[in-house]
Parts: structure tokens; sequence; C-alpha cells
């Protein structure tokens, strides 16, 4: 029986205080209540950036440019693997608020808080691969 593959986006956004926004994932998802940067599943047809657009928009209401990709990543869960590729984004619109359509909650946190919040393990992975980075 083959695996389930999942390719999967995430936003690496950035404001002008060198705070990354992460997001809450829904307490009836899977995983719930994770902390996670946010993005999703890339749907049949779509390229990654459209992909991660598409998810922004629908999670929090607000557009982004897709700048290049920063990581990637493989992880496999217990049924599925995840193809997780994180790219460097900006907000069209900084001052537009951010709202919480299809996310638990977010926060705009430094690299040294991200210990603080718990987050799956193909994000926890993706983090440590950012910390490398940023050293």
């Amino acid at each position: 029986m083959d695996r389930r593959q999942i390719r999967v986006v995430g936003a690496m956004l950035q404001n002008e205080e060198g705070r990354y926004l992460i997001t809450q994932r829904p307490p009836k998802a899977s995983l719930p209540l994770l902390w996670e940067f946010p993005g999703g599943r890339v749907e049949e047809g779509e390229t990654d950036p459209e992909a991660l657009a598409r998810e922004i928009r629908e999670e929090m209401g607000v557009t982004v440019v897709v700048l290049e990709q920063a990581m990637h990543t493989r992880h496999e869960y217990p049924s599925y693997d995840i193809d997780f590729r994180v790219f460097r984004c900006k907000l069209s619109n900084p001052a537009a608020p951010i709202q919480h359509l299809r996310v638990h909650d977010h926060r705009w946190v430094l690299l040294e808080e991200m210990s603080n919040y718990r987050f799956p393990d193909a994000d926890a992975r993706t983090l440590a691969k950012l910390l490398d980075l940023d050293t």
C-alpha cells in the first residue's frame, strides 16, 4: 500500500521589528492547537506560490507577495509523508488586519521566543533549519 504524499507550503512572514508570524491550528483540526507557519496544502494544478497566496487569503484574509523558497524538508508522519516548502513572503499591505478565518490565533514572535510554542514535527524541523540560517 502506497503512503499518502502531501505537498504543503508555508510562509516565512517577517515584520519590520524582525518578528515572524505563526498561527495556531483550530481546536477541531488535525494536530489541534499546535502552532505553525501559516500556509497549507497545494491543490492539483496550483503552483507552490499560488497555493500559498490562496491559503493565506483563506486563513487570515490578507494578501501576500510570495518571494523565494527559503527551505525544503520532508517529514514522515505515521500514515502519510509531508513534502514541506517554506517561502519568504511579505504582506501586500502591512497595515491590513489579520483575521482568524481558519486559524485559532496568531502571534508575531522573535526566533528566540519560538521555543515557547508547540509546533507539529514538520514545522519544528523547519524551525530548526531557520535557527541555523540566522545564526
